[in-house]
């Protein structure tokens, strides 16, 4: 999205269309819903990047729309900002606890609100910095630091990690039982790596379900047998009985790759990355 895309869930039609001009000169790409069902359709269709929710709607309350928000994968950290007449200390408590990020009661100062939503905002995007299932730095960051490799004058190397497979998981069990998966994984990364790697040594995503160690070419060796050791023994319970008693336990496959500075000269960011992804061969993290 090139501008902000707010949603706002407004019954107040005046008030609505004034929230709608007031935003749109301010450089926003405003939507606009008078009923909680019909938020949640366009939450469904449309990408946000922010949501102004009024409590008192004519069909479904606020509440209920905000449950089932962050209940849909597209929407859960999705910013939100009630609009609301209560001023009831458990109403707001209600709306922090269900993840809303703001609330602020009518009538309002418009600049407040104004300062409110782009605070919000400032949030998320650096909030979007950090992969939210892994807790490790996104492709940006990695990149940044990918920049600094290749500006420096030491010995470098760079361990690609990619787990196969998980799609196919996510598609029979939900994305609840794939991101928990990702997250064990990420753990015994983690792990080898402050037992094994270096203090100024470096995790990020090069993909959703691939991750890059930055590290020393003194380190890498060791810390890609530890990683490949305890995802091998740890792989097959992430598999369902069900599958393990089918011997259907072939789809979660690990690929390493390994690049260093020998490899070089490379003469951008993209360039080592594709390099990197060139050196990824399939290793055996599944159980027989």
């Amino acid at each position: 999205m090139d501008k902000p895309r707010i949603l706002i869930v407004e019954d107040d039609l005046d008030l609505a269309e004034m929230l709608n001009a007031y935003f749109s000169v301010q450089n926003y790409d405003i939507l606009t819903a008078a009923w909680g069902q019909e938020a949640l359709t366009i939450s469904r269709r449309e990408a946000l990047s922010l949501i102004m929710l009024d409590i008192r709607l004519p069909d479904i309350d606020g509440y209920d729309v905000c449950r089932q928000l962050r209940s849909q994968r597209r929407t859960q950290h999705v910013p939100i900002i009630f609009l609301t007449e209560k001023r009831d200390r458990v109403d707001k408590l209600q709306g922090l606890e269900l993840g809303v990020v703001d609330y602020i009661t009518k009538p309002f100062d418009i600049q407040e609100l104004r300062l409110r939503v782009r605070n919000a905002l400032n949030r998320a995007r650096q909030q979007s910095l950090i992969n939210p299932v892994t807790d490790l730095p996104e492709l940006q960051l990695l990149e940044e630091r990918f920049e600094e490799v290749l500006a420096g004058d030491q010995p470098w190397s760079l361990l690609l990690l990619s787990i196969l497979g998980l799609g196919e998981l996510r598609a029979v069990y939900g994305f609840v039982a794939a991101d928990e998966m990702l997250r064990a994984l990420t753990l015994m990364v983690r792990n080898a790596l402050r037992e094994l790697g270096n203090e100024n040594d470096f995790m990020g995503h090069l993909e959703p379900e691939s991750i890059v160690i930055v590290t020393t070419t003194d380190r890498v060796e060791t810390i890609r047998e530890r990683i490949q050791k305890r995802i091998t023994q740890s792989i097959e319970h992430f598999y369902r009985p069900q599958e393990r008693e089918a011997r259907q336990t072939d789809y979660l496959r690990l690929e390493i790759g390994n690049l260093d500075h020998t490899s070089g000269p490379h003469e951008s960011v993209e360039a080592l990355k594709s390099a990197l992804s060139a050196t990824v061969s399939p290793h055996e993290a599944d159980s027989e």
